[in-house]
């Protein structure tokens, strides 16, 4: 039987899922921004590294200010936050050579949202043949590189690219 290394899944495992009890968890400290995994920063949105990966190199778009609604972000939150995805399609298909990605916002817990409290937009990676048996048999999702790893590697390319 093979078995897949991930000890950083346990902090998720065994971590409490109510954002409320902690405080937001994407509410960063700029301070705290390196182990915080944020790999960018403009004037109303931030770039952070999922920790809880769906595929290598998940990432989440977020607004700096408190915002749970879409309707309730300013023009220049939105403009930040778009121009961020757009440089991270240049950016992970350059570091990760990434075929494609999904981008989207979970509104509402019916929409699968775990916080509801804070939007942010989730940009996945995603390879030709990245799916395949585990997640059906097992449960199990593979990520194929250490989270800090990628991080080093987009955040470099990151202030190249987005400035800081």
């Amino acid at each position: 039987m093979n078995k897949i290394w991930a000890p950083w899944r346990m902090a998720y495992i065994g971590s409490e899922k109510d954002t409320k009890a902690d405080g937001c968890f994407l509410c960063i400290d700029p301070k705290n921004d390196e182990s915080a995994l944020v790999l960018a920063r403009k004037t109303r949105a931030f770039v952070v590294m999922n920790r809880y990966p769906y595929s290598n190199g998940h990432i989440m778009v977020v607004p700096n200010r408190h915002v749970g609604r879409v309707e309730d972000l300013t023009d220049g939150e939105l403009l930040d936050m778009m121009g961020f995805v757009r440089i991270l399609s240049t950016v992970l298909k350059q570091e990760l050579n990434v075929e494609g990605l999904n981008v989207g916002i979970n509104m509402g817990k019916a929409a699968g949202a775990g916080l509801e409290d804070h939007i942010h937009i989730h940009v996945v990676p995603r390879w030709f043949g990245d799916t395949n048996f585990m997640p059906v048999l097992g449960e199990t999702k593979v990520i194929s590189e250490h989270l800090h790893a990628t991080y080093k590697k987009l955040k470099k390319k990151m202030e190249s690219v987005a400035g800081r």
